[in-house]
């Protein structure tokens, strides 16, 4: 009964296909929209302001680091609770697949939550003439409390690596 039991809690990790599936479906969504953006800016170009024109590149910046944050969650999610990725000889495999544990995704979650918050506040502040200032302070308060978090899972994970290593 309890090889059963292990063997079922075992194959349930497949569950989590269908989500990094949906993952990947959402990292098409995101480029159709980063291509969305590119092709209604182009007629406008030569008449937009050198502050509108940045504010859409802020746009496309934060479309990349979402994209690269889904990537990075997807391979590392299914290399590490799935099942390793087998790529054939002439295709060459990223650098950094296989090598993140659970705690590094998730310090490398928290730093892109900080780096996507970062390009947020400062689209804001582009725009701060047309936004209240009690917006604006609530939004610089939830980008540190993004820092903090970070620097807390960060200084967490360092302190357990620590623990375990031989003195």
């Amino acid at each position: 009964m309890e090889k059963i039991i292990e063997k079922t809690i075992y194959a349930s990790r497949w569950l989590m296909f269908p989500v990094y599936v949906g993952l990947s479906f959402g990292f098409i969504l995101l480029t159709l929209k980063f291509f969305q953006q590119i092709i209604f800016v182009i007629p406008d170009i030569l008449a937009m302001s050198e502050s509108g024109l940045v504010l859409i590149v802020l746009s496309l910046i934060d479309i990349a680091l979402v994209g690269g944050l889904l990537v990075m969650v997807m391979f590392s999610g299914y290399e590490n609770f799935i099942s390793k990725m087998d790529m054939e000889d002439n295709q060459k495999r990223l650098g950094w697949m296989g090598t993140m544990d659970v705690n590094s995704i998730k310090n490398k979650v928290a730093s892109s939550i900080v780096a996507i918050s970062s390009v947020h506040l400062l689209r804001l502040f582009m725009e701060a003439e047309k936004i209240l200032d009690n917006k604006i302070m609530l939004c610089v308060i939830i980008h540190l409390t993004f820092v903090l978090s970070a620097f807390g899972m960060a200084y967490i994970d360092k302190m357990s690596k620590k623990k375990y290593l031989p003195h």
